[in-house]
């Protein structure tokens, strides 16, 4: 949904229809574009808008900043097992020096001694513990992981997800996201 959102390009905040942030991170943006095309075909609703217009010869329409979608959409319960959100579970840290550089994944216990590919066998680890570790253990490599991994909700996730904010909030927007920021009185 991200991908073709440049910092630059005016990016729509998209809400779902109780107002919050379809997903807190990456964060729900569109295009303006992807956003105008929406208002026209009645998928969702202008909140705030930019102080820009775009025109053609005969219309007019000023940037929408956050759009709310008309239909709720549910979110997930159970989030996806990635590789991105095994890094955001643990906080895009390595979980045996705790470096935040050259991420990768381990399995705690090796897939060649049984381990498997599943939330509770999977912790981020840097490159460098991750070759330290090899193929041993945790108790032959004397190396243990700072949390025990466990499978995240959605909600764990997005509260991770608000610890990491992304590089371009726009003021319209601050309303609408739960970081923590001071509300005036």
């Amino acid at each position: 949904m991200n991908a073709h959102v440049s910092q630059g390009g005016w990016p729509v905040l998209v809400l779902n229809a109780d107002f919050r942030p379809l997903s807190y991170y990456p964060l729900s943006l569109w295009s303006w574009q992807d956003a105008i095309k929406a208002v026209f075909l009645d998928r969702v609703n202008i909140v705030e808008y930019y102080d820009r217009a775009v025109r053609s010869p005969s219309f007019e329409i000023q940037l929408p900043s956050v759009v709310s979608l008309k239909s709720f959409v549910k979110p997930t319960t159970h989030p996806a097992f990635t590789r991105f959100n095994v890094f955001l579970r643990d906080r895009f840290s390595c979980q045996y020096c705790l470096s935040a550089d050259d991420l990768t994944f381990d399995h705690i216990i090796p897939r060649s001694k049984g381990g498997q590919t599943t939330w509770e066998n999977v912790v981020a680890a840097c490159s460098p513990c991750n070759l330290r570790k090899g193929n041993l253990t945790p108790q032959q490599a004397k190396m243990f992981p700072k949390q025990t991994p466990y499978a995240p909700t959605v909600h764990q996730l997005h509260r991770n997800g608000r610890l990491f904010p992304p590089n371009y909030l726009h003021e319209s927007w601050l309303d609408y996201l739960y970081w923590d920021t001071e509300l005036d009185p």
